[in-house]
């Protein structure tokens, strides 16, 4: 068997008039966050692990914000493609493990529906999913809520 790890991280600002998507999963806030897509940050951190981990580039070059196709696209599509992609390529997913960073809002009680959404996009099980979220201590960008951040480390593995 042979392994690959794969690290991602993605950023958006906050934006009036928009959803708050994280791990698929719609978070109540007053805020969502600034993309072409619907910006789940998440999602995008870990597209870009898991595309580096299969040495396929990333998130941006499979799928451009140039790309009218892609306007507002749920992110969750985004990512059954890359599995897709590295499914082709004979890896599967080991485990990820990810990290959001936000001041705001609290995300404790949506960790859960989050890891359980993306095992189901992902076809796997949800124990090989484990997702932190954290604060700055209102230091930075995030701290003072002009947005969120996420980073995440898959490992992929192989039998060829």
């Amino acid at each position: 068997m042979s392994i690959r790890v794969g690290q991602g991280f993605d950023v958006h600002a906050f934006a009036e008039n928009r959803k708050l998507m994280l791990g698929g999963v719609e978070v109540p806030y007053h805020l969502g966050l600034a993309g072409h897509s619907d910006a789940d940050v998440l999602i995008h951190a870990i597209c870009d692990a898991l595309l580096g981990a299969a040495c396929l580039g990333d998130i941006g070059h499979h799928f451009p914000d140039t790309d009218p196709t892609l306007e507002g696209v749920d992110s969750t599509i985004l990512l059954a493609k890359v599995n897709k992609s590295i499914h082709e390529l004979g890896y599967s997913i080991g485990n990820i493990d990810a990290t959001v960073i936000a001041q705001k809002p609290k995300l404790a009680s949506y960790i859960e529906p989050m890891r359980v959404r993306l095992a189901d996009v992902l076809g796997i099980d949800v124990t090989a999913i484990n997702i932190k979220a954290t604060t700055t201590e209102k230091l930075g960008f995030t701290g003072r809520g002009e947005g969120i951040a996420a980073q995440a480390m898959v490992l992929l593995q192989t039998t060829v």
